[in-house]
């Protein structure tokens, strides 16, 4: 088995090639012929974007704790490499051994997000291993893939073995143990993936078979196996303080996108956004222990020498230990050189006192997300923010000494209307006019109020995955609304308007809520050259737009519809916790523009207590 480092010659001529070459503090090293099973961890995106990836930090430190098993890793190689690396046939390779992945036996992809489905294709292509999971041979890894991606895994179903469904600290060893027995006893690839159907969160795809309406809705989804399951249960852990986390985080050669040390304070969320799946998918909040996070952050700062350690959390204000832990933060590492980061927090009095200790509040810019323009459309996706909360939280910070705003909207939101979009510019410019209500002597300067829009995409196991999407054309309209109406306010120089491009929207609606019929589509876009879709620079919408024709992809079935709650849905066959009914009611109180409290004010019997746990019990004895 040959090391493929590449040659001096080679890595001379390309951008970065510290991506490429390993060896980076805290990387594990063991010798190859004392383990049992080989794992290649994959981030299908640039070096910099994965290594800033926490859930890869986690199951490298979990994997490799085992003697036996020995996971590295493995990155998209970038396009001036990917170019080389097929006109001299070099096979793709792990960092750690510098060998091909196709001599590994397990590779495992993380999927976080749509527009790295092409991503997935050069992984398997550059390491030599069939596309399709048919076509796969005794002699091939195992292809699993997981993350917020795999909860609607049909338009990648062709090309996995298996989809991991849930928390990666579950039942990873279990699975992993059955290959080891299967090798034992001689068993086959097959022998292999009928013993993983049989594990909890684990979805084999070849084991079910798909039918359809002349509609082109589904008919069926119905397993082909006896050791298929009918329905994938979602895999969480509970107790998140007695749990793996790296206390050895690996630290890039390069700036990564996240160049600090990141503490994972909970897991889930108690608010109830209807456009969030991640709110539905990681449900419940489970905390982590304050004594844990304090012991964490000590041992990762010590061992990494980053100068900044970032709270991560769907929604840290929500975290009932907070203002323990950034006081500890505080008096434990701010004199030493050490930077805070606290994102998810809500802007109050608070949050703003915590953030003008722990940054340079005449350098930084304050995140709100009033989500939508109006009151009205802020009730339909269930934001929980009223204009008053906004409007104060920004006067605190003006009087605070901060003079940035930045302002996240979106798009294309049911029931949306104009006068909705045009109150996206009128807030703006409500922000931008308490700034001027301060004394001229005591500002710091003008006040700048960025506002920026993405475009709406429903997502898989939220209310609004029935919802309709708009057309390119749709959400440019709307965008140019929102200028126009920006344009007419008395502090427009104060105010900057950005918008997200539609044609990826779309396409990232498609890849989203698709069924097993639009992984042909990926796969021709790949044929036509589409990688790093999710890079401006490499996106080319045109082939895109090639690959959806020549695959009969009908855009309206798949986009602008909206769907009957009674439809079989591609994703329906996971159990999440969350169930149907719930989210069926919660769709049906948007369009009655009805507000659901959030889990801590009142249970709205969404389904997960059925795990355990989370603020279902906080309050019973």
């Amino acid at each position: 088995m040959r090391k493929l480092a590449l040659s001096d010659e080679i890595l001379m001529s390309i951008e970065k090639p510290a991506r490429y070459i390993g060896n980076e503090v805290n990387m594990v090293k063991k010798d190859i012929d004392k383990v049992d099973v080989r794992f290649a961890m994959c981030f299908p995106d640039v070096y910099e974007i994965g290594m800033s990836h926490l859930g890869i930090q986690i199951l490298y430190d979990m994997f490799n704790k085992r003697e036996d098993i020995y996971c590295e890793r493995v990155y998209s190689p970038w396009l001036d490499l990917d170019k080389i690396m097929r006109e001299q046939d070099i096979p793709l390779f792990a960092l750690e051994s510098q060998q091909s992945v196709k001599d590994f036996d397990f590779l495992g992809i993380t999927i976080q997000y749509e527009m790295c489905y092409t991503n997935i294709l050069q992984i398997l292509d550059l390491s030599k291993i069939p596309l399709m999971a048919v076509d796969r041979t005794e002699d091939d890894p195992i292809v699993i893939g997981g993350g917020p991606c795999a909860y609607n895994p049909e338009p990648l179903a062709p090309f996995f073995d298996i989809f991991y469904i849930g928390e990666g600290e579950m039942v990873y060893f279990q699975l992993i143990d059955k290959y080891k027995e299967n090798k034992a006893n001689g068993g086959t690839r097959l022998d292999f993936l009928e013993m993983a159907a049989q594990i909890e969160g684990l979805y084999v795809p070849m084991f079910y078979d798909v039918t359809y309406h002349e509609d082109g809705t589904i008919k069926s989804f119905e397993p082909n196996n006896v050791n298929a399951k009918n329905k994938i249960i979602k895999q969480l852990v509970m107790d998140i303080s007695n749990t793996y986390y790296p206390d050895k985080p690996l630290v890039p050669f390069i700036k990564a996108t996240q160049d600090r040390v990141v503490l994972e304070i909970q897991r889930g969320c108690i608010r109830g956004c209807r456009f969030c799946q991640a709110g539905s998918v990681y449900k419940p909040v489970r905390e982590r222990d304050l004594e844990f996070l304090k012991e964490k952050a000590y041992n990762m700062l010590k061992n990494t020498g980053h100068e900044e350690i970032s709270l991560s959390s769907l929604s840290s204000s929500d975290y009932s230990q907070l203002e323990g832990l950034i006081n500890f933060l505080i008096d434990e590492f701010k004199g030493k050189g050490v930077n805070i980061s606290l994102p998810s927090l809500r802007i109050d009095a608070f949050s703003l006192d915590v953030m003008s200790k722990v940054q340079d509040v005449r350098k930084s810019s304050l995140t709100f997300a009033p989500e939508a323009g109006s009151q009205r459309l802020r009730n339909v996706i269930n934001k929980g923010l009223t204009e008053e909360v906004i409007l104060n939280g920004a006067k605190l910070a003006f009087d605070g000494g901060w003079n940035r705003v930045k302002l996240y909207f979106m798009l294309g939101l049911p029931t949306e209307t104009v006068s909705d979009m045009e109150g996206i510019a009128e807030l703006s410019e409500k922000i931008a006019e308490l700034y001027y209500q301060i004394p001229k002597d005591q500002r710091i300067g003008k006040v700048q109020v960025v506002a920026s829009t993405s475009f709406f995409v429903p997502k898989p196991f939220t209310p609004f995955q029935w919802a309709s999407m708009n057309t390119k054309e749709e959400f440019l309209s709307k965008a140019r609304i929102v200028n126009a109406k920006m344009k007419e306010m008395l502090n427009k120089k104060s105010l900057k308007y950005n918008w997200h491009e539609a044609d990826v929207s779309v396409l990232e609606g498609l890849l989203a809520r698709g069924d097993r019929r639009v992984a042909d589509t990926i796969l021709y876009a790949y044929h036509l050259g589409c990688i790093y879709d999710a890079w401006g620079e490499s996106f080319d919408n045109d082939k895109w737009e090639q690959a959806i024709a020549a695959t009969d992809i009908d855009m309206d079935f798949y986009i602008t519809r909206e769907r009957d709650t009674d439809e079989i849905l591609p994703w329906d066959f996971i159990d999440v916790g969350v169930t149907k009914q719930f989210l069926k009611n919660e769709w049906k109180k948007a369009k009655e523009e009805t507000v659901t409290p959030n889990c801590r004010m009142k249970c709205a019997g969404c389904g997960v207590a059925k795990f355990g746990g989370g603020v279902c019990f906080e309050n019973k004895n």
